[in-house]
């Protein structure tokens, strides 16, 4: 199978720190491929918090996760920090990708880097919907 490749960022909008559970380890003793898209999930919240946003209410749209793209450096252990770089890229007229870095907060090893591509929608009907003017200006594409 091809490598998938891409570009991070130079500079991220939005950093947050998550902890490592015990419910996040698998049976190797490290960082479980799911639990890593919980903590991903988890972030997104938070930068969409941070925003003023809700995943189920950004300018009255839902997003949705299209596609996710992860690319592992490092095995993440019980009782590491993580930190979980964020920024939005490559806007459409749909969505955008939400590209993120994560590393080790102690070490600042390099864990993980990926991008989720994100569609928004109407929460009634569920169809796809054009981003609002007012979310991309808050995202910085005004």
């Amino acid at each position: 199978m091809a490598r998938v490749v891409f570009e991070l960022p130079a500079q991220f909008t939005f950093s947050t720190e998550l902890p490592i559970y015990i419910s996040h380890i698998n049976h190797g003793q490290h960082l479980d491929n799911a639990q890593l898209l919980a903590l991903v999930g988890e972030a997104r919240t938070r930068f969409f918090t941070a925003l003023g946003y809700t995943d189920r209410d950004a300018e009255g749209l839902a997003l949705v996760v299209g596609d996710v793209v992860v690319q592992y450096q490092s095995e993440a252990l019980y009782g590491e920090t993580l930190r979980i770089d964020m920024s939005p890229a490559d806007f459409n007229k749909y969505g955008f990708d939400l590209v993120f870095r994560i590393t080790d907060t102690c070490q600042g090893r390099a864990v993980a880097k990926g991008k989720q591509g994100l569609v928004f929608t109407d929460p009634q009907d569920h169809k796809v919907r054009p981003l609002p003017a007012a979310l991309l200006v808050k995202l910085g594409q005004n």
